[in-house]
């Protein structure tokens, strides 16, 4: 009975079915912020996210059932199993921001997706490379920050009247909204030489130093998929091995 019930967990059409069944429940809860929609389709919209719920449930419960405490050993088991939970608690008194929370369970399109699953998978493994970067980014934006705290501060306090609202500024102008006819520009009918300070800053940290995160996030999803592809190549020299074991031990038993 546990065999057939892990066959079936393990199917690509159950696998699918779930994949939909949070596709569905996520359009569901994204339909329940309307109000016209909710006056005409409401109870009818409370019971497809009861359904979920209750698939969601069993799913986890036949998962437990086969894998047992394995199951725990897993980080994206563990990750479904609370969102899923989450999902029992009430939703009244001082749970009741749980019922804008309820969109997370559209995350459990990560752990259902094995290609979503490989791209977390790589920005987790790329963290504790980025923390020189972000040293780095840190210490440029301080020595910038206090740079145009000096130079601009005086004229302009709203954006450089202390080194927290240069900070913010100078994100803002990394970020490159506004950064031009909003902040620099004006700063330059003031300071015709703001130029020189403002568009070396832009350039080191828009376009050299972020590039060096995307550099180090792409390099550990190449890092990723090899080991990915690594692994399921030795499961299968595994199963290559093991059947020329059998078909050894059946030849020497005919022979014998």
């Amino acid at each position: 009975m546990i065999q057939k019930i892990k066959i079936l967990i393990e199917s690509s059409l159950f696998q699918n079915a779930i994949m939909a069944v949070i596709v569905v429940n996520a359009i569901v809860i994204g339909l329940e912020t309307s109000a016209e929609v909710m006056a005409s389709f409401g109870p009818f919209l409370v019971m497809l996210d009861q359904i979920a719920i209750t698939i969601f449930v069993i799913e986890i419960l036949l998962k437990l059932l086969v894998y047992r405490l394995q199951f725990f050993r897993s980080g994206w088991n563990n990750f479904d199993f609370v969102i899923v939970s989450a999902a029992l608690l009430p939703l009244g008194g001082n749970f009741a921001i749980l019922r804008a929370l309820r969109i997370v369970r559209a995350f459990r399109l990560v752990s259902a997706m094995p290609k979503m699953r490989q791209v977390v998978q790589g920005l987790l493994s790329a963290i504790p490379s980025m923390g020189s970067v972000i040293l780095l980014l840190g210490l440029i934006f301080y020595v910038a920050s206090v740079m145009a705290t000096k130079l601009f501060g005086a004229s302009f306090p709203q954006w450089f009247g202390s080194v927290g609202a240069s900070l913010y500024s100078l994100f803002q102008i990394m970020t490159l909204e506004s950064w031009s006819m909003g902040i620099v520009r004006p700063i330059m009918e003031v300071y015709p030489w703001a130029w020189a300070f403002f568009v070396p800053f832009v350039l080191v940290t828009s376009f050299v130093v972020l590039n060096l995160f995307i550099a180090i996030i792409v390099n550990a999803m190449h890092e990723e998929a090899d080991e990915e592809q690594s692994a399921q190549r030795d499961i299968i020299l595994d199963e290559i091995r093991g059947l020329r074991q059998e078909v050894a031990a059946l030849r020497d038993s005919r022979t014998s």
